[in-house]
């Protein structure tokens, strides 16, 4: 297995690491060859493996790839990382952060749009085995949290994340916060803020059992993900997942080498599980059908080989196939207004209906 240096790594670590690459293209120039940037293919599911102490990881012997500085394809890139890899090591040296926003503006001619240097700072974390944070690059969060929590933030600032129609902004340096103090019998995650916030609305926090509402608002941004795993390691709680039956949303999380330090192992799919759509006689009218790109995204995910180790998750996937339907939360509603809240939540937790 990859050896990762600490998650809070030391400067002279980081720097060093940087060092040792600008040594490898300086050796490669000095013998007249081409330099080359080496790194794992963070987008190859076969470098994934999931185990059940862990979550998801990079498999011991992964694929790579490289960014050589000899193709016209990726030579534009090659100069571009080593570009931010001098602006990394500069902030690291002087002890000052950046988010990747700031990266961007810095030279936008340059790099293009924010995706790219996006993409890049995801591969320079990747190709040195250290976490972004660590590199001194940070994350804007927009992740929401409420419910039965309280924390104290690395300034000194008290956060009280009581359940109400509002909620606590994600904080942005999430492994400066401390003593973390909750009752909650268990974490939910909400993929979609309005589903959060009807949750807010009906007081779900504290109705049936006391609880921790977290939402990505989408995709979840690197924040989220790292509180997720703080309050898993602090809490040792169980953890569900709320989102839409839909191929595109089953698997919200990015492929990247820090998945060992952003996925829980004890994540639970609560719904809304493709069967539901059978067990509660949902109106075929209300339903989504499938496109093209929904069929081909679900046979993506089905070969995936850690799906095979996931019986029950297998056998969901098969349903949505045989379907070919999707459908959002909201669905529920055509049931009852408050339906989620009063009846399908509820019953859910109590009685097991989870995979």
């Amino acid at each position: 297995m990859i050896r990762f240096i600490n998650f809070l790594c030391f400067s002279a670590e980081v720097l060093e690491a940087i060092e040792n690459v600008i040594l490898d293209v300086l050796k490669s120039l000095a013998q007249n060859r081409a330099p080359v940037l080496t790194l794992a293919r963070r987008s190859d599911w076969r470098n994934i493996e999931f185990k059940d102490s862990v979550g998801l990881q990079m498999i011991p012997h992964y694929t790579t790839k490289q960014i050589r500085s000899d193709c016209p394809r990726s030579a534009p890139k090659f100069a571009l990382m080593l570009k931010i890899l001098s602006m990394i090591y500069k902030m690291v040296q002087s002890n000052t952060y950046a988010t990747k926003r700031d990266i961007y503006y810095s030279d936008i001619l340059l790099f293009g749009s924010q995706s790219v240097v996006d993409n890049i700072i995801n591969d320079i974390s990747c190709m040195l085995r250290i976490p972004r944070r660590s590199l001194h690059v940070l994350s804007t969060s927009k992740g929401f949290i409420a419910g039965n929590l309280s924390y104290t933030e690395e300034d000194g600032t008290k956060v009280n994340c009581t359940c109400s129609a509002t909620a606590v902004t994600v904080p942005s340096n999430v492994q400066g916060i401390k003593n973390l103090i909750s009752h909650a019998k268990f974490m939910l995650i909400v993929e979609k803020d309005a589903t959060f916030q009807r949750l807010l609305d009906d007081d779900f926090c504290s109705k049936l059992f006391p609880c921790i509402m977290i939402t990505g608002r989408g995709i979840p941004d690197l924040n989220t993900r790292l509180l997720v795993r703080k309050l898993w390691d602090s809490f040792q709680i169980p953890i569900f997942t709320l989102m839409d039956a839909d191929p595109h949303d089953l698997f919200t999380m990015s492929m990247s080498f820090e998945a060992h330090h952003l996925t829980v192992p004890s994540i639970k799919w609560l719904g809304l599980l493709p069967s539901d759509l059978q067990r509660l006689n949902i109106r075929k009218d209300a339903l989504i059908p499938f496109t093209k790109q929904d069929q081909n995204k679900l046979a993506s995910i089905q070969k995936r080989p850690y799906i095979a180790c996931q019986p029950t998750w297998k056998k969901e996937l098969e349903i949505m196939a045989a379907s070919k339907l999707k459908a959002e939360i909201q669905v529920l509603t055509s049931l009852s207004s408050d339906y989620l809240s009063r009846v399908y939540l509820p019953n859910k937790l109590q009685f097991g209906g989870w995979v």
